[in-house]
């Protein structure tokens, strides 16, 4: 008995037995048409209170009728008692409890001289509590879905950072490293003199067998980041920008052409997020240059200024292709965006080739 309608409807059929009720039992010659109008207006105000909006003030109505009925005419109405209860318990639902005080006091007082109050008196109380256990109850429950609603989705949040950051590391480290063994497999064979056709056949297929890896990978990189908050920031990065040295040895290495590092401004120590980010856009520019600028020359521009590290990589290749951006470039722009950057591409207008340029904010701590 919650909804409006519920009440309203449990109030007109408690009001319409009410008055059936006094009516049968006060017909008699002797009773007066003015009691009989009395006792029916205390029957329907013992029990149509219940339709009430508000169940404090529908109950704290139903208790001064009923009382008014017992104590004035001596007339206990069987189904106002009833709706006494009914409405004690909606109180409790309510989760006034401090109302119970005042619809049992009178019929404790009552007590003394109606057997009948005694009864009431004893179960108001019970109704009044059993209302407020079961608001309590599914007050607990409902908690406890919230809860693990909220736990649910904490899992999954963090699952789907974990896929992002095993997507960007695959990325970044693991298909560097295969495509340096396919560009380096390729250089072989085609730099080594006197090599002989089993020794070029092999090494065209481990160039072949690196190249099929990398399609797998970006394969296997689709499912991860297909549902993967790519926004997760890195908090305890490994390389930072000490190590740029070292990779542009390797990408020398490996490309056999020339890779320029060019520094800018004095060096300052960067927060680790910014840094692990610089390193690897870096280090996926390379990639790029060496995968679809074989042979060409690359410049590393690394500039320190006041509030931002702006990096600058181009390659003296044929540019862009006509093919759309895929991993590689969204990767780079994920890391800038995950410490507050920036990153453009595109060709390297009249000079020619292709640039990757970054503007990521410094958080600067101490000169080194």
């Amino acid at each position: 008995m919650t909804s409006p309608a519920t009440r309203r409807a449990a109030a007109a059929v408690l009001a319409v037995a009410a008055l059936v009720e006094v009516l049968v039992r006060s017909a008699s010659p002797q009773v007066t048409t003015l009691f009989l109008v009395a006792v029916g207006a205390l029957a329907v105000a013992s029990t149509a209170p219940l339709a009430l909006r508000n169940p404090t003030a529908g109950a704290l109505l139903v208790t001064a009728a009923s009382v008014v009925a017992l104590a004035g005419f001596r007339l206990a109405i069987v189904t106002g008692l009833l709706a006494q209860l009914v409405a004690g318990y909606l109180v409790g639902r309510r989760g006034a409890l401090a109302v119970a005080v005042p619809l049992g006091l009178p019929y404790l007082v009552l007590a003394v001289f109606f057997p009948v109050a005694v009864v009431l008196a004893g179960l108001l109380p019970m109704c009044v509590l059993a209302g407020a256990a079961l608001r309590v109850s599914r007050a607990d429950a409902a908690h406890l879905a919230a809860r693990d609603a909220f736990a649910g989705t904490l899992v999954e949040h963090t699952a789907r950072g974990e896929r992002a950051r095993i997507a960007r590391e695959l990325h970044d480290v693991v298909a560097h490293h295969i495509s340096m063994i396919s560009v380096q497999a390729e250089n072989a064979r085609l730099t080594t003199a006197g090599l002989p056709e089993a020794g070029a056949q092999r090494f065209e297929a481990i160039g072949g067998t690196a190249r099929a890896a990398l399609t797998e990978m970006r394969r296997l990189l689709g499912v991860l980041r297909s549902d993967a908050d790519v926004g997760v920031p890195e908090r305890r990065p490994q390389p930072g920008l000490r190590e740029l040295t070292a990779l542009l040895d390797e990408a020398r290495d490996a490309s056999g052409s020339g890779t320029r590092l060019i520094l800018r401004g004095a060096p300052v120590s960067l927060d680790p997020g910014v840094e692990l980010a610089a390193y690897r856009i870096v280090q996926e520019a390379l990639t790029n240059a060496r995968r679809h600028a074989p042979g060409a020359a690359v410049d590393v521009e690394i500039t320190y200024r006041a509030d931002a590290l702006c990096l600058r990589i181009r390659d003296n290749g044929p540019g862009p292709g006509p093919g759309g951006a895929g991993h590689g470039l969204s990767g780079m722009r994920e890391r800038a965006a995950a410490v507050g950057g920036e990153l453009r591409t595109g060709a390297g207008g009249a000079a020619g080739g292709f640039v990757v340029e970054a503007t990521l904010p410094t958080c600067v701590q101490e000169d080194r």
